[in-house]
């Protein structure tokens, strides 16, 4: 990525910890939710992957290679995402849920395949001997996609914090679940929220060094 290591090693981290997170999830989830952490746990990984700086720092080959790996890799995801769709493979995942899930693959796809397309027209990160042109993509794609992910982070951020009457306001792929009598759902569905939210939070991120 077209960014400072420190930043991109913290990616690493932070999504590498979600991805465990979304296998744990995926794990102990019933067969309704599995899918959904599943998919969850190999964005996660993914990113992490592309956000090693080592990839991004290196020979225009390397560079070219690593972009064009991962485009193959969430154009798999995206399709994945696709069949589950159609399948109906999601469980009892909400509609908003679903399409969050179509959109961050799209994301990343779109993100790997700029980056290819890039290095295949010679433009490479400042530092590694080749040049940038500038930030790569298509400009109001990239816009609507920052101010999708900016928006999902604030909003979904905000209905995990406490209400005023101490019970949890909830963002999870059930609709939402309040009181003392589901306490371990809640919990479950906070955690997956949560995982939505940093994840969302790394493409922002990513989305504003392509």
């Amino acid at each position: 990525m077209h960014g400072p290591a420190t930043v991109g090693w913290l990616l690493v981290a932070l999504c590498a910890v979600t991805g465990l997170v979304c296998v744990l999830r995926a794990r102990g989830s019933g067969c309704g939710q599995r899918a959904g952490a599943q998919s969850e746990a190999a964005m996660g990984f993914a990113m992490a992957a592309m956000s090693v700086p080592v990839l991004w720092g290196g020979s225009p080959a390397l560079h070219r290679t690593s972009a064009w790996v991962f485009t193959a890799v969430f154009a798999a995801l995206l399709a994945r995402e696709l069949w589950l769709l159609t399948a109906g493979r999601h469980g009892a995942a909400s509609p908003s849920a679903k399409l969050h899930h179509l959109l961050g693959s799209a994301a990343m796809a779109y993100m790997a395949l700029t980056m290819a397309l890039g290095a295949a027209a010679g433009t490479h990160p400042a530092g590694t001997g080749g040049h940038h042109s500038g930030p790569g993509g298509v400009p109001v794609v990239t816009g609507v996609l920052l101010a999708y992910f900016a928006g999902y982070v604030v909003w979904t951020g905000a209905r995990l914090l406490p209400t005023g009457a101490g019970g949890p306001v909830l963002a999870g792929d059930g609709g939402a679940l309040r009181g003392t009598g589901a306490t371990s759902a809640v919990q479950h569905e906070q955690v997956a929220a949560g995982c939505r939210v940093a994840m969302g939070a790394a493409m922002f991120a990513m989305l504003l060094t392509v």
